[in-house]
């Protein structure tokens, strides 16, 4: 055999191990959102027999009558949809109009912001629990939708994801231009950067959606009444000791994160453009 069919069959072998290793990583990673969505259909008493349950059952009608019987349910889903709308908007909003300025502008004491802001991305978010408390319960913001978004109106992260992407996607010519032509600095931004930077901004509103929408921590600080709980803590809750029903947990978690599914699916293609384009450029 020669050298040439040797090399051929050694690279087809490399190949077929590689997407080998990618199914099996593929497969682990479904598996978990496929049981979930299964036990969804289950009781509990059928998610505890053994061997569990590896298809889906006839139980989900019951387990969505049980689910709102113990929780509001599709009230705490709706408080999740609006705290992570407003979150995602006012965060596309300051984030990029942040972002602009530390890349366009030159201004006093610039370097030192912008390494203030970063600075504040390695502070573990355990340590805001207390002070962020304190200043709700000041503002009297206690058990209100807004104590949940208007504080992470303006993070680290997405304020250095829309610097770096305007800084390497818009050439300061343009915005010199658009001065020369009449702009006011804010039309610059609203007008002229805006639309440009489409892709950086569709991923920071994925990630901003998906981190609100998942998030536990604030939620169970600042929030008292189930009522208005979002929907992670809202299924916590159903958590007892001796008396959980997993069937109707599984049922509320499985829909939970159909939306999230949903737009992971439909964004994402722009998601992996936003995160590489502005380099591509660069």
């Amino acid at each position: 055999m020669s050298t040439s069919t040797h090399r051929h069959a050694g690279a087809a072998g490399t190949r077929w191990t590689a997407y080998a290793m990618v199914a099996i990583g593929a497969l682990i990673m479904v598996a978990p959102f496929y049981f979930m969505f299964v036990f969804a259909t289950h009781t509990s008493a059928e998610i505890y027999s053994l061997p569990p349950p590896r298809w889906f059952g006839t139980a989900l009608l019951h387990n969505l009558e049980l689910l709102q019987e113990r929780l509001p349910f599709w009230r705490n889903i709706g408080i999740s949809l609006y705290v992570a709308l407003m979150t995602t908007a006012l965060t596309l909003f300051f984030c990029s109009l942040g972002g602009y300025a530390f890349a366009m502008y030159e201004f006093r004491f610039k370097r030192p912001l912008f390494t203030l802001v970063m600075a504040s991305m390695i502070i573990p978010s355990f340590m805001n629990m207390i002070p962020t408390f304190m200043l709700m319960d000041f503002l009297g913001w206690l058990d209100q939708p807004r104590a949940l978004y208007v504080p992470g109106a303006a993070g680290a992260l997405g304020i250095f994801l829309m610097r770096q992407y305007i800084g390497t996607a818009i050439p300061k010519d343009l915005i010199e231009a658009a001065r020369i032509d009449g702009c006011g600095e804010f039309a610059i931004y609203w007008r002229v950067v805006l639309p440009l930077i489409g892709p950086a901004m569709g991923t920071l509103g994925l990630i901003t959606f998906i981190n609100s929408w998942n998030n536990f921590i604030t939620p169970l600080v600042v929030m008292r009444s189930v009522e208005n709980y979002t929907i992670p803590l809202a299924l916590r809750s159903m958590q007892a000791p001796n008396n959980t029903e997993w069937g109707a947990l599984m049922t509320g978690a499985a829909i939970a994160v159909l939306p999230l599914l949903l737009m992971f699916f439909v964004a994402s293609k722009r998601l992996i453009e936003g995160l590489t384009q502005g380099a591509v450029k660069g």
